[in-house]
């Protein structure tokens, strides 16, 4: 089945990479683990002029392994025409997004800890503009919280500048996954297991954080 439109994959490990805390994908003895009969997730980058989407992530089933080269079926139907179902997809391990194994032999590893639960938050340290200068942890706002990922009562500020229009109170505040802080700021990782109570502030000059 030919195809029209020009495509890549992504690299799972380099998306990833980019958002360690967010952004979780199978590891590398699962994704080399693969067989064929499972069902993988890849995410294809479309390189046409004219196209209505830059991407999407798909669902290919495994058909042939042999080391690093793996062979599969398309088994979603692209929004954008040039891809077609069923057509056959070359890949590696370092494609792979998410599996699916069904019966599948596979192996059994731990599922890494992961950082939903929601703060508020300084825009600008999400953003990565600002590093953490303070946190603290108040009793968790439930009142209308996601019960899946509800509020874990972290309040974290960016450190302060110089710049008056970049004051503590003219900030905008963000309402997110603490995963997406760590993204941008990891250093306060082996704090947040602290109680409702605690407070850190972080030393300028050497980045450690001290209680408040």
């Amino acid at each position: 089945m030919s195809v029209e439109h020009p495509f890549r994959l992504s690299n799972a490990e380099a998306l990833a990479a980019k958002a360690p805390y967010t952004f979780f994908i199978p590891s590398r003895e699962e994704r080399e683990a693969v067989v064929p009969g499972a069902m993988v997730k890849l995410v294809f980058e479309y390189l046409w002029d004219g196209r209505k989407l830059n991407g999407e992530r798909m669902w290919v089933k495994v058909t042939h392994v042999q080391g690093q080269e793996m062979t599969g079926l398309l088994d979603n139907r692209p929004y954008e025409e040039g891809l077609e179902e069923g057509m056959v997809v070359n890949f590696a391990p370092a494609n792979v997004v998410e599996i699916e194994w069904g019966d599948a032999p596979h192996p059994e590893v731990p599922t890494p800890r992961q950082f939903w639960q929601r703060c508020y938050v300084d825009e600008c340290v999400v953003e990565g503009c600002v590093p953490v200068g303070f946190l603290y942890r108040e009793e968790p706002d439930l009142e209308g919280s996601d019960e899946k990922y509800p509020d874990s009562g972290w309040r974290i500020r960016g450190r302060e500048t110089e710049d008056p229009a970049d004051s503590l109170d003219r900030r905008k505040i963000a309402y997110v996954a603490l995963g997406a802080v760590l993204n941008a700021d990891d250093s306060v990782l082996d704090l947040l297991e602290a109680p409702v109570g605690s407070a850190f502030v972080r030393d300028e000059e050497s980045g450690e954080y001290r209680p408040a």
